[in-house]
Formats: structure tokens, C-alpha cells, sequence
């Protein structure tokens, strides 16, 4: 079946059905269990599970509908869609699902612990997201990955996963000694984009086609314009930074206020010592 051109076809990759079966698997079996153990100590709350299932949606409906193959097949944009909405939506929506208990036996474990300290850097997590997203759109790794279904499913999967790496400083739990100040995550979100954004102004103004797409005549676009609504589409995670450091900045506006008024507070109590102490003084003296 198709339509302007494009094939309207369900595919069902056995590799991502498999992958999503044992991440819904994965958590429920861990959620349920930890619960367990301490039912008052941790909560499972509706808007986690809400979140959860937000996720699992969005990787189904870029996964599991015609979208997976017209985006392996015929147009960029539309792979590009597929990445963008699985990074910018789906890999937020399943950090904010995980109660902050689900993590403790990590911290807990030196084994688990220090490997999730170094990934959940700012910078190592920046440098594995944006290297890995980069190099499978290197043209000639990437064109295997067209060629290949599984291959494509495991290019989206490791961009979904690295993504979760990315998010983390921002959004994720963090261990006390791995903590960033609200300055920090704002300078951190303003850089992490830069390497994605040059990509994308690459494909966008290269003037050459890099990727060998079969771009149906009926929809009345090259292939270049096909790229390069890509590369304009690969810009919406900058537009989300933007979004981010908003409240990242109120945020930092409102601690220097707070800390403003505790140390006017306490000025102000050191001074009224003071001032006692020294009443205090001349009427000893006056006695």
C-alpha cells in the first residue's frame, strides 16, 4: 500500500520488539520489587507510571508503524524525525518514570557505582551521546544501516540509550559528588548541542547529497531538499536546550536570593549580639 509514493507498511523488527519487551519487563519486575521489600520507604506514584507508558508509545510509534519504514527507505526527514522525537521525548519521559529509590542499589554497589558516576559525567555523557549519534551518520556506515533492518534498529536503540546518558545531568538523580550547580547544567546544556548543530548545518548547506535516499517522485522534493529539511528538523534539540535553561536560570536567580537573605539574616543576628554584648558591657561598667 502506498500513498503519495510513500509505503505504507507495519513493520515488526524482532530485534526492537524483543528490546522493548525487556525494557517494560525489565522495569516492572524491578519497580515491583523494590517496592516490595519496602512498600512505605517506596511509593510508586500514577505520574511515573504515566511517564513510563509516554515512552513506551513514542519508541512503539517510531519503532513499530509505516514511520520505521519511510524512514529507512525514502526519506530522510523522516529517519530524522524518528531520532529526534525518540532523544528529545521518549529518553526524558523514561528518566522522569524512575523513582529515585529504583537507583540506590547502583550507589549502593562499587561495581555499578563507579562505572554510572564516570558515564553520568557532563562531559563524558556529552562525548558518548554526540559520538555516537555522529558516527552512524557517517554516509558510509550509515548507507549499511539502510541496507540492513536489524542494523538500523540498532543504530536507533544505542542513540535512544546514549540519549538517557545525555539527559542525565540535567534531569537524572545525581550522586552528591557528581552534582552540577544550576550554572553548570545551564552551561552544560548550551555546549552539549553545538556538535549536533553543526552536523546539521552541514546537511543542511553542503549542497551535496550524502545519504542515498529513494524519495517517491509524487511528493514533488529532491533529495537535497529532502537533507536539508532534515538538517533543519536536527535543530529542535537546541530549541529544547533554550527551553531547558529557562527555568535553569530562575531557578539560579532564585538561590542567590534565598542565599541573599540568609546571609542578611544572620548579618543581622551577628549584629544583634553584638550589640547586646556591648549593652551588656557598659552597664557592667556602669556598675
Amino acid at each position: 500500500m502506498t500513498y503519495f509514493g510513500l509505503n505504507i507498511v507495519w513493520h515488526w523488527s524482532p530485534f526492537s520488539l524483543a528490546a522493548l519487551s525487556l525494557l517494560c519487563l525489565g522495569y516492572s519486575l524491578t519497580l515491583w520489587l523494590m517496592h516490595r521489600h519496602k512498600p512505605q520507604e517506596r511509593p510508586i506514584k500514577k505520574r511515573q507510571i504515566a511517564w513510563f507508558c509516554s515512552a513506551v508509545l513514542i519508541i512503539a510509534l517510531f519503532f513499530f508503524t509505516p514511520i520505521d519504514m519511510i524512514a529507512r527507505t525514502q526519506l530522510f526527514v523522516a529517519h530524522m524525525f524518528q531520532a529526534v522525537f525518540l532523544v528529545t521525548f521518549a529518553a526524558p519521559c523514561l528518566i522522569f518514570s524512575c523513582p529515585d529509590w529504583l537507583f540506590e542499589p547502583v550507589f549502593k554497589q562499587p561495581i555499578t557505582r563507579v562505572p554510572f558516576k564516570l558515564l553520568t559525567q557532563p562531559v563524558v555523557a556529552s562525548v558518548v551521546f554526540n559520538a555516537t549519534f555522529l558516527l552512524w551518520h557517517v554516509p558510509t556506515i550509515f548507507t549499511r544501516t539502510l541496507i540492513h533492518g536489524n542494523l538500523y534498529h540498532v543504530m536507533l536503540w544505542s542513540i535512544f540509550l546514549t540519549s538517557l546518558l545525555n539527559w542525565w545531568p540535567l534531569i537524572g538523580r545525581q550522586h552528591p559528588s557528581n552534582k552540577l550547580s544550576y550554572p553548570g547544567q545551564m552551561f552544560y546544556a548550551f555546549l552539549d548541542g553545538w556538535p549536533m548543530d553543526l552536523y546539521a548545518l552541514i546537511i543542511v548547506f553542503s549542497g551535496v547529497v550524502l545519504y542515498p535516499y529513494a524519495v517517491p517522485v509524487q511528493l514533488n522534493i529532491g533529495a537535497y531538499a529532502d537533507q536539508a529539511a532534515a538538517g533543519a528538523l536536527l535543530l529542535l534539540p537546541g530549541i529544547i536546550d533554550l527551553v531547558v535553561m529557562s527555568p535553569l536560570f530562575f531557578r539560579w536567580m532564585a538561590q542567590i536570593d534565598e542565599k541573599a537573605v540568609r546571609n542578611d539574616v544572620r548579618r543581622q543576628a551577628l549584629l544583634e549580639v553584638r550589640e547586646q554584648a556591648e549593652r551588656e558591657e557598659a552597664e557592667q561598667e556602669e556598675q
